[in-house]
């Protein structure tokens, strides 16, 4: 019999289809008022020079202080992109959908059929011993504590969470009171939450989660919807951000990224980072699950399938959470 090997054609599709954000923005104080788009505009501003300088301008600076009033005259004139509530309106709303789609361990692609078959085995056997539930009840905390407003939750005095399921609602009235570190937190409203997520994740019955935040950042402030990336540096306009039929959004990758922050179970964990193969956060410049350690995604699922060497099971809840997350996993014959 031959060694079992790593299939060269590996993919999972991701289980968390989750749809783009809308911005939208009311007043609190009047009853019923219907919801307005948040609109992206455009302005031109001055800026003054505050980069650190070359060495070369520097050095001349520090000889002739004179030469640094110069500098300072050079205009740093910018076009950038805006999202703000208007003057009228003191509450962000953002909508967004999400389907938990049932996962059974089954690749969407894979050219090995004895390895397929025994990655399937190894995870039927986590499902059938440790289930989808730890995986969903993070996953529903994420939801609930409103981490995927990001920096809008950060500058808002009130955050309210509202997820629909069919007929039925979950809310959570004091999201930002919920510990963006710990996944501890119980209540009957989040034990609801998790068991649609979990009822979608095991196939039991089909799930639609509408989402909705009510974020109160102040008339006429300032929201963050999603920065574009520019590849075509010739543009004139230094920040775009991103729109759809002239209303601001958030791309769902954001959003994806932000309910997938679940992983503190990397090596000295300090704080939950989003579920990847080596847990990198670029951000940050780091990679908190490094191969030397053998703490990172291939490592450990390659144990776990090719050697029958079972990880821990915080390392099998962060495994299956990348299969969740879904990409391409396949062992290359290029060396």
């Amino acid at each position: 019999m031959s060694k079992l090997t790593t299939a060269s054609v590996l993919a999972f599709e991701r289980n968390l289809d989750i749809s783009d954000a809308f911005f939208w923005q009311q007043d609190s104080k009047a009853d019923g008022a219907e919801l307005e788009p948040v609109v992206v505009t455009e302005k031109s501003v001055r800026g003054t020079i505050s980069n650190r300088l070359k060495n070369a301008i520097a050095n001349a600076i520090a000889k002739d202080p004179t030469k640094l009033d110069a500098e300072i005259e050079k205009p740093n004139l910018q076009t950038v992109d805006t999202a703000a509530l208007s003057e009228n309106c003191d509450t962000l709303v953002v909508k967004w959908s999400c389907k938990p789609l049932p996962f059974s361990g089954k690749p969407s692609v894979c050219n090995n059929q004895s390895y397929q078959t025994k990655l399937m085995q190894t995870v039927e056997h986590y499902l059938s011993e440790q289930g989808l539930g730890v995986l969903a009840s993070r996953y529903a905390t994420n939801i609930a504590n409103a981490r995927w407003l990001w920096r809008n939750r950060v500058g808002a005095e009130t955050v309210t969470v509202t997820v629909r399921c069919g007929d039925e609602k979950a809310e959570f009235t004091d999201a930002q009171a919920m510990d963006l570190n710990s996944f501890n937190q119980t209540g009957p409203e989040l034990e609801k939450l998790t068991s649609w997520v979990l009822a979608g994740l095991t196939g039991e019955r089909f799930v639609i989660l509408y989402v909705e935040a009510s974020a109160k950042v102040g008339y006429g402030q300032e929201v963050y919807p999603s920065q574009e990336l520019i590849l075509d540096t010739g543009k004139k306009k230094s920040k775009v951000l991103y729109q759809i039929k002239d209303k601001a959004a958030m791309h769902s990758q954001k959003i994806s990224n932000a309910i997938r922050t679940i992983d503190n179970w990397y090596p000295d964990a300090q704080f939950p980072v989003a579920i990847e193969p080596y847990a990198a956060v670029t951000t940050l410049g780091a990679a908190f699950r490094q191969p030397n350690q053998k703490s990172d995604f291939y490592s450990i699922f390659d144990d776990w399938v090719l050697n029958d060497k079972s990880p821990s099971i915080d390392d099998q809840h962060y495994a299956i959470g990348v299969l969740l997350r879904g990409g391409v996993f396949g062992a290359s014959g290029k060396e």
